[in-house]
């Protein structure tokens, strides 16, 4: 890797009762700044609670998100954006997704995590943004962010860099996989990622029905 990410601003955030010009709505998404050091567990930060059942797996203990792509966001879509608005546990500072690979485990303070896959936006983060082109803009610009599962807890905090351990995927990175997925689906590429090391079983699961889709089962 030619930079080595840092946690740049850590949020924790429990359900919420939210009113919009939409209703009422229930989310965790207005994650809160953290500041000292927090307890990283198995099931991700110590005060964070996902509110959907399919969020807050251990295969997705911890969300990330790019503080370059909030930088991206404000100066292409004149957008006000600030590090925690997608609702991120970890806002990281040199974390480019075609770098970061999927299996890739880090040290990060106390605790080893492994990138376990990309995030999908949803309807949830179009609505805390306020655009609902949101997530057709995410995957034009393939700039998701990606899940963490938790190999060993321990304390991290801001300002903590990720010391790369293992990497069994070279290659294999985060927009890669995106972009197989959804601008240039190529099932030779997919076959090599759905057997990443690390990758997350859902997402297997979506590659191989990507197959179906292109009637390419064999």
């Amino acid at each position: 890797m030619t930079t080595t990410p840092v946690i740049e601003a850590i949020f924790v955030g429990q359900p919420k009762t939210l009113t919009d010009a939409e209703g009422t709505w229930q989310s965790s998404i207005y994650r809160d700044l953290v500041s000292g050091p927090i307890m990283l567990e198995k099931r991700g930060l110590v005060g964070d609670k996902a509110t959907q059942p399919y969020h807050g797996s251990p295969e997705s203990a911890v969300c990330c998100h790019s503080s370059d792509h909030y930088r991206f966001w404000n100066e292409r879509y004149q957008l006000a954006l600030e590090p925690g608005n997608v609702g991120e546990n970890w806002t990281l500072a040199d974390a480019d997704e075609a770098e970061i690979c999927i299996g890739d485990i880090y040290r990060v303070g106390g605790a080893t995590v492994q990138v376990s896959a990309p995030r999908i936006p949803c309807n949830t983060q179009a609505r805390r943004i306020g655009r609902a082109d949101w997530v057709k803009l995410t995957l034009q610009e393939l700039r998701t962010g990606f899940y963490m599962r938790v190999l060993e807890p321990g304390l991290v905090e801001a300002g903590q860099a990720f010391n790369l351990q293992e990497r069994p995927n070279p290659g294999g990175s985060v927009q890669a996989l995106n972009r197989c997925y959804y601008h240039q689906f190529d099932p030779v590429e997919a076959r090599k990622l759905m057997a990443m090391v690390g990758l997350m079983a859902f997402w297997q699961q979506q590659l191989q029905a990507k197959f179906g889709q292109k009637d390419d089962l064999g």
